[in-house]
């Protein structure tokens, strides 16, 4: 899929993403959520299933504070408080913990909660506000939730794919 350079790509590419990757974890055994055999975001790391959605539901609600903080007119420290971008194995590490404890279902709710929130805020933007402009260095606002929204559900499904075929679920 191209990179959306629009409003309607955007929030195109996050509705099939999403979709797409809803559809694969739905086919994951519960008991089988927790185990550590999916390749990690850390090279040579592993992670569970449960990891993955909490690594992307951290990301999701992330973007929301920084635009939350943003129209408050606070400063956001990027891409974390207490993080560098160069740090983002350990952001990781954290994203798991911060959702340790929530049972599976409901981290799932969590998840498509930060990714409605996030449909929303794009919804209220226009093509200028998402692409006519820097928001974040040389990145638009656009850019910046894409990399952290559709790009992120694609890689988590091929990852997924991949672990199914690999552990034998069907």
């Amino acid at each position: 899929m191209a990179v959306p350079a629009s409003k309607g790509e955007l929030l195109d590419a996050i509705g099939s993403n999403f979709d797409k990757l809803m559809k694969e974890l739905a086919t994951v055994p519960p008991g089988r959520t927790g185990e550590k055999t999916l390749e990690g975001h850390a090279k040579g790391s592993h992670m569970s299933v449960h990891d993955l959605v909490a690594y992307l539901t951290g990301w999701g609600e992330l973007v929301l504070k920084w635009h939350v903080r943003r129209d408050a007119g606070e400063p956001v420290d990027f891409p974390e408080t207490g993080y560098k971008w160069n740090e983002l194995g350990a952001l990781a590490r954290k994203f798991y913990a911060d959702y340790a404890d929530l049972p599976f279902e409901e981290l799932l709710r969590r998840f498509a909660t930060a990714k409605d929130r996030l449909v929303a805020l794009i919804e209220r933007q226009d093509d200028a506000a998402l692409y006519g402009a820097p928001w974040y260095e040389t990145y638009t606002m656009g850019r910046m939730i894409q990399f952290n929204t559709s790009s992120p559900y694609a890689n988590a499904r091929g990852r997924l794919r991949k672990w199914k075929k690999t552990s034998g679920v069907a």
